[in-house]
């Protein structure tokens, strides 16, 4: 049995999602042993704890990066955890925190990376007038929105878009690929090959 980590800031929805597909085997021999918020008041904390599962809210507020970000580690470790997936989690990890997790960190993302990284990447694609963009998991490095890429899907911005229709769109495909992508890495037939992940 693996053990995934969840870490989230706001209502999880993504999160919902994976732990939908654990429920239903669509990620197989996987439990979610941990889902840690920054934010107390967080949705998806409590969602989490209405479903039963170990819970934890390690405040950011006041503290130094360092010290939040060991804090979250070591509660990883002490869950054994196998993978830890970020699911709408607004903090920027350190490059310590990374290194202790060597492509055991996914992170999702709601544009065709590498373009659009960072915040609002809807606002941006309407900004640049793209006729496609999508979503994209991908492993966590030092950098932001910049890891090897595990799984990227497509959605049409349609001229009748704004920004709310076409966020919907592309959250749908989210929490498609999230669970495809958690169970390729679950498997472990890849190697990464300079930036790219391919498939054994």
């Amino acid at each position: 049995m693996r053990n995934l980590g969840i870490l989230l800031s706001g209502r999880g929805s993504n999160f919902v999602a994976i732990a939908d597909s654990v429920a239903a085997k669509k990620i197989p021999d996987a439990r979610i042993a941990i889902v840690i918020s920054n934010r107390s008041d967080a949705p998806g904390i409590e969602i989490a704890r209405q479903r039963g599962l170990p819970t934890q809210v390690i405040s950011s507020k006041g503290k130094p990066r360092e010290e939040h970000d060991r804090a979250i580690v070591s509660a990883l470790q002490e869950k054994k955890v196998d993978l830890i997936c970020l699911a709408g989690y607004m903090r920027l990890l350190s490059p310590w925190f990374v290194q202790q997790f060597p492509l055991k960190i996914v992170n999702i993302h709601p544009s065709l990376l590498p373009a659009f990284p960072g915040l609002e990447a809807q606002e941006q694609a309407f900004a640049f007038g793209v006729k496609v963009t999508g979503c994209t998991v991908h492993f966590v490095d030092e950098e932001l929105d910049h890891g090897a890429i595990i799984v990227q899907k497509t959605v049409a911005v349609l001229d009748s878009d704004d920004e709310r229709t076409l966020s919907a769109r592309i959250l749908e495909q989210e929490h498609i690929a999230y669970t495809e992508a958690i169970r390729i890495v679950l498997e472990g037939k890849f190697e990464i090959v300079g930036r790219r992940m391919v498939q054994r």
